[in-house]
């Protein structure tokens, strides 16, 4: 029989030495989760964004738009003058249609405040912005090539314009070009002719 004593002295070691089929569940219990931490992100799987033109480069293709100006009997349509003037000044694209231009395509970033030698689009024409403080555009009107505003009310009548900005590819961003390429004045411009509108010339 046990005393008193001995009944204290299990009693404390029972209570002091736990069971290890009583810690086992701790042992076993996962680690919590730290949920405050979110996953990495995947890798961007599309290209880096293409540089766009300057205002430097803008200017560049101002002075190939300007000096494309001929007679009134050798007007090109809009799109064809606007594709020609980007190629001399150093800028190729793909040639489309002024409505293409206007719907946007991979060429041409959407900007909302236009810098000089961006284009102004509108569904059937387009021109490039020449001042964008007095709101200037160059194209093939019907008096031939020449500036006017898209402000005006014809223009205004033809709805909301949109500005887009040339997007250099990595070969034009990588190559050290000059803002103000020489342009050469005996290589006239080789654009087809267009069909006459009464205020513009679309297409």
């Amino acid at each position: 029989m046990l005393t008193k004593t001995h009944s204290g002295a299990m009693f404390l070691l029972c209570v002091l030495v736990p069971s290890p089929f009583a810690a086992q569940p701790f042992a076993a219990r996962p680690k919590p989760q730290n949920y405050t931490k979110s996953a990495p992100a995947p890798p961007h799987k599309h290209p880096p964004t293409s540089p766009l033109l300057n205002s430097s480069e803008g200017l560049s293709v101002i002075s190939a738009a300007l000096e494309s100006r001929g007679p009134a009997h050798s007007k090109p349509d809009c799109s064809h003058l606007v594709h020609t003037v980007y190629e001399r000044a150093g800028f190729p694209y793909s040639y489309v249609s002024s409505s293409d231009l206007y719907r946007g395509v991979a060429e041409f970033r959407h900007v909302v405040h236009p810098q000089s030698g961006d284009l102004v689009a509108w569904p059937g024409h387009v021109g490039i912005v020449v001042n964008p403080v007095q709101n200037t555009f160059f194209s093939s009107l019907r008096s031939g090539l020449g500036v006017e505003s898209y402000s005006a009310p014809y223009w205004k009548e033809r709805g909301q314009p949109r500005f887009y900005r040339y997007a250099k590819s990595p070969v034009i961003a990588r190559s050290e070009k000059p803002a103000h390429p020489v342009l050469h004045h005996s290589r006239p411009m080789a654009i087809p002719a267009a069909s006459h509108s009464p205020a513009a010339s679309p297409i």
